[in-house]
Formats: structure tokens, C-alpha cells, sequence
């Protein structure tokens, strides 16, 4: 997720893309080093030309957001597809100037659920962008506009968008406030079965009672995952390598159990709201290579109460906990 020097004999040659790198403030943004493997040359007036044109045919309430009064373009402001896309207003604006840096995988992938593309659409974007297309297969990591415009629905009660590996690929708000921004894991740990077995601060988010269970829910997950993906595939990499570093993964998978939930009753440990206890419906895909889950509390339950108060604060009470080196106190 490379810039051109101009003609100027008596400058010395600059690494192509240098420039962009320095100009860019978004980590996810950086250009390639020399030995990155891209497949073509970025077409930048061309990606520019296709950003602006799907950011103006994109209207507010395709993308969960209000029109309003005064509101000038029938399409999104730059800001707003920013926003969508998880990035700065100004890198984006730079993208659209035909002057930004070459955005990585990570980044296109983002600006394609952003502007809701269909799977053509973020092909296209990624060849502009001098990037193979992603491959088609079973799991995919782009979330169709359909589905993204469910979520985009859902602003009364957290929601968010998981592959059948446990990698989250959109959250909405109050799922941000509830459990902390998955989205901003890369590599093994975007798995949140990955993490649950290696990161000891990703079983705060559940009463001590309940973790035995969640770990063998987590474990039964990936196995239905695996049964899907085959021997060579990613979920098989995961549990390999978890195997191999959680002696109490290795007990629970010799067990065989496999299942596929699509709804489980949860208490959370929120940092400031203590615990919430919510029914989680899962919503599959075709293909069950992505879902949608959604927190729920029946009207006058306690959980309930707590959600529309989730709302009210959002995330802006839950500042760094100095008795975990700062950190985010909610479970990452």
C-alpha cells in the first residue's frame, strides 16, 4: 500500500520514489525499497483519474453518511473517502493529485473497501497502482460493497467483518469503543485466534470463567477454517505454527473438535463499562470465507443499557493505561 525527477543536469540522481517517501506521513504508505517485488509501473494520472471518478459516482448514504443541507458534489468529498479508506485527508488529496507515493497492498486494499469498488474495480485499481491483482480465490480480504453497506447501516450496535481466520477487515464505531481497533494487526497476529494463544492481554476481554471455552471455540474455528482452505493453505499455516508455540493449542487441537457458530451468547470485559453481556450473531457469505458479526442485547437487559452508553462515549474516555506501558486498555 515512484515519483519523477525532472530534467536538471546538475542534480545528482535521486533514488526513484524518494521523494514521495519523504513527503509521505502515513506509515502505510511508504514505497517500495529496491528488491520489492511490483509487477508493472504505477499509472499515476490514470489511478488519479479513476480515485476522483469513483469518489464523485459513490453517494453519502451508499457509505452509511448523511447528504446534508449544504452539501455542493452529489458524490464524497476527499475527506470523506479518506475517512472510509483509514487514512489522511492529505495523503489521499495527493493520491487523486496524481503526485502521491505508490500505495502498498495494505493501502489499496483499504481505498477499495473505502469506495465500496466491486471486485473488477479493485483489480483495475490495483494494475493502475503497478500491483498484481489480488488472486480470486476462496478467501478474499476485499469486502464487497453489499456487505460493506450493511455495516455502514449498522450505527446503534457494534459490527464489524472477519474473515474465517479471525482477521478483522471492518469495524464500525461502537465495535471500535467495544474491543479496540483490530483492523491495525499485520502479519500472524491479524488472526485473533493467532493472538488469543500468544498475546496473554487478548483473554482480558473475557472473564477468567469463560476462557477455557473461548479457547476451545477459537480452536474448533480454525479447524471448520482448514477443512476449507485444505492442507496448503493459510488456516494450516496458522495452526502449525500455533502448535508449535502454545502448548495448550497443540491439547485442545489433537481433540478434533471442529464447528462452524453462527450465534454465541458473550460477556465482554470492557475497561470502563465492566462486563457486557451480548448475544453475537454471525452473518456468512456464500462462501463462508468472510462474515459479519453483530452485538446485540435484548431491550431493558443491562447489556442494553450498556451499549447505548458505549454509544454516548464512544472511544474518547479510553485513553492509555499507564499500568500497561500505555497501552490501549482495551483488548487488542
Amino acid at each position: 500500500m515512484t515519483g519523477t525527477l525532472a530534467n536538471n543536469p546538475d542534480r545528482k540522481a535521486e533514488r526513484p520514489g524518494a521523494k514521495w517517501d519523504r513527503l509521505s506521513s502515513d506509515r502505510r504508505s511508504l514505497v517500495g525499497r529496491p528488491g520489492d517485488a511490483y509487477n508493472g509501473a504505477m499509472d499515476r494520472m490514470e489511478l488519479a483519474d479513476f480515485l476522483r471518478r469513483r469518489r464523485e459516482a459513490l453517494r453519502p448514504k451508499d457509505a452509511g453518511l448523511p447528504s446534508g443541507p449544504r452539501r455542493r458534489v452529489a458524490g464524497l468529498r476527499r475527506e470523506e473517502a479518506a475517512a472510509l479508506s483509514a487514512m489522511s485527508a492529505d495523503y489521499y488529496a495527493r493520491l487523486e493529485q496524481g503526485r502521491g507515493p505508490r500505495p502498498s497492498g495494505q493501502m489499496l486494499a483499504a481505498i477499495a473497501r473505502g469506495l465500496r469498488l466491486t471486485m473488477d474495480e479493485r483489480d483495475h485499481l490495483f494494475r493502475l497502482a503497478g500491483h498484481e491483482a489480488p488472486a480470486r480465490i476462496l478467501r478474499s480480504e476485499h469486502v464487497g460493497p453489499a456487505l460493506m453497506r450493511v455495516l455502514d447501516r449498522l450505527e446503534d450496535t457494534p459490527a464489524m467483518v472477519v474473515t474465517d481466520l479471525g482477521e478483522t477487515l471492518a469495524q464500525n464505531r461502537l465495535a471500535v469503543a467495544l474491543l479496540g481497533d483490530w483492523t491495525r494487526f499485520a502479519g500472524p497476529a491479524r488472526s485473533a485466534v493467532y493472538r488469543w494463544f500468544t498475546d496473554p492481554e487478548e483473554r482480558r476481554l473475557y472473564p477468567e470463567a469463560d476462557r477455557d471455552h473461548q479457547s476451545r471455540v477459537q480452536v474448533s474455528d480454525l479447524r471448520a477454517a482448514l477443512s476449507r482452505g485444505g492442507p496448503d493453505g493459510r488456516a494450516a499455516a496458522i495452526a502449525g505454527r500455533l502448535r508449535d508455540e502454545s502448548p495448550e493449542f497443540a491439547r485442545l487441537w489433537d481433540r478434533h473438535e471442529v464447528a462452524v457458530r453462527l450465534d454465541d451468547h458473550k460477556t465482554i470485559v470492557h475497561p470502563e463499562l465492566g462486563e457486557i453481556e451480548l448475544d453475537c450473531q454471525i452473518l456468512f457469505t456464500q462462501n463462508r470465507a468472510q462474515a459479519l458479526l453483530v452485538f446485540t442485547a435484548p431491550p431493558g437487559a443491562e447489556g442494553h443499557e450498556k451499549l447505548r452508553l458505549l454509544s454516548v462515549v464512544g472511544t474518547q474516555q479510553f485513553g492509555p493505561d499507564p499500568d500497561r506501558g500505555g497501552r490501549d486498555p482495551r483488548p487488542r
